[in-house]
């Protein structure tokens, strides 16, 4: 007679039947089913004798029901991810999800792909584009004005001091006259077009001129010593009377050379006297 071998639950003879050996356990399918089975963490069904379970971290789940929970794609033979939410994902979407969004479309930034990451944010390189011509900065230089992003042109286009000469953007160096920017080779004598950076000038008119040329030029003459009147150096003050000026230290009576600066005088012809001078001509 040969050992009884029974369902330890139910106590129906196993010989020639399909069992489970659950826990040191022989049980039939159906106390298996009913009784031992694990539960699956998706359709919350019992996972029977004739199905193939799969588990990850102490969970279980019917093989068909083991897939991505975004694209619900089968995962019992691919790479995938647990998510603190319990949701499982494929590699694929679990970086989606997980990764870092795209300042420009604001779509996840799948790892290595090609990428521009500044002040610890990121963008898909064809997203780093230019805030005004919208082109994409790639490998060029660029600069932020607040938020945005600018390449180099659009930048000195927007914002660089204008030159008040040629009105082209001053990239670099520069000089400033008159609260007014200049480019350096802009700054130049209008007549003979010495550059004036550095050098002793003047301006006439809204023109500047070195000052050889303003003496040739543009200066009046002393109706005395018949001179330039540049304002450089001695002789500074002017005296303008009728169409005529004088250096200051040049405006003296034609007989006695008696100084008539904020003095009365006399003009006779072309001369000036002082008023004693005057009565004796």
């Amino acid at each position: 007679m040969t050992d009884r071998f029974d369902c330890y639950y139910c106590r129906d003879n196993l010989h020639g039947k399909k069992y489970v050996k659950k826990d040191e356990k022989h049980v039939c399918t159906k106390c298996f089913d009913k009784l031992c089975a694990n539960t699956c963490a998706e359709c919350r069904r019992p996972i029977g004798a004739d199905s193939k379970e799969l588990h990850h971290k102490n969970r279980y789940w019917h093989e068909d029901c083991f897939r991505c929970a975004k694209c619900y794609k089968p995962l019992a033979s691919e790479s995938f991810s647990a998510r603190d939410d319990g949701k499982i994902m494929c590699g694929k979407c679990g970086s989606r999800e997980d990764g870092n969004r795209c300042q420009g479309c604001y779509k996840v930034v799948m790892p290595g792909s090609k990428n521009v990451e500044y002040k610890n944010k990121v963008w898909h390189e064809e997203c780093f584009t230019c805030f005004e011509c919208k082109q994409p900065i790639c490998t060029q230089s660029f600069l932020a004005r607040g938020d945005d992003i600018f390449c180099a042109p659009c930048h000195e286009k927007k914002f660089a001091k204008k030159c008040f000469k040629c009105k082209q953007p001053i990239t670099s160096g520069g000089i400033s006259y008159q609260d007014q920017p200049w480019h350096s080779e802009c700054f130049v004598c209008e007549t003979c077009r010495k550059p004036l950076a550095g050098t002793r000038f003047t301006s006439h008119e809204e023109h500047v001129y070195c000052v050889d040329c303003y003496k040739t030029d543009v200066a009046k003459k002393c109706h005395g010593c018949k001179n330039p009147i540049t304002g450089f150096g001695h002789g500074t003050n002017v005296v303008n009377y009728e169409g005529y000026a004088w250096h200051e230290y040049c405006f003296n009576c034609k007989k006695c050379s008696l100084s008539l600066a904020n003095k009365r005088f006399v003009l006779n012809g072309e001369q000036i006297y002082c008023p004693d001078c005057a009565k004796k001509l």
